[in-house]
């Protein structure tokens, strides 16, 4: 099984998804944005590391969200999502085609990576409390 770490980036009531870019496994899909943990490192230290690697941004991370495991064809994943707030850069696509701040009410309308889409529930759940 594959670790992999995602992002619910917030900004002013909206949350970040971005489009996978062509040619990669997913091409089309919207996802969080984040990646695969290298060995040794924590799960908020790979996030971190990826949001930086794919996007040239510096996050805090809020609180944990939930995880996801998701069975695709070629490979399992474990999917750990966290919230948290860019603070500093800005949003440089090297590893998406695009991007959008949506709030929870659009991401409906979007083909959502199959792991991601549990996300949405357990962040829902979180910031109706």
């Amino acid at each position: 099984m594959i670790e992999v770490v995602a992002a619910i980036l917030e900004n002013k009531g909206k949350i970040l998804i971005a489009k996978r870019k062509s040619g990669k496994s997913l091409a089309g899909f919207w996802e969080f944005p984040g990646g695969k943990k290298e060995i040794g490192e924590t799960s908020e230290e790979a996030l971190k590391r990826e949001l930086m690697e794919e996007l040239l941004i510096e996050v805090e991370l809020k609180e944990y969200v939930g995880e996801s495991i998701y069975e695709y064809p070629d490979k399992t994943i474990k999917l750990i999502a966290f919230s948290a707030l860019i603070t500093k850069g800005v949003i440089t696509l090297l590893d998406h085609d695009e991007y959008k701040w949506v709030n929870l009410n659009q991401i409906s309308k979007f083909k959502m990576a199959p792991a991601d889409i549990p996300l949405i529930d357990f962040y829902r759940k979180k910031s109706s409390k």
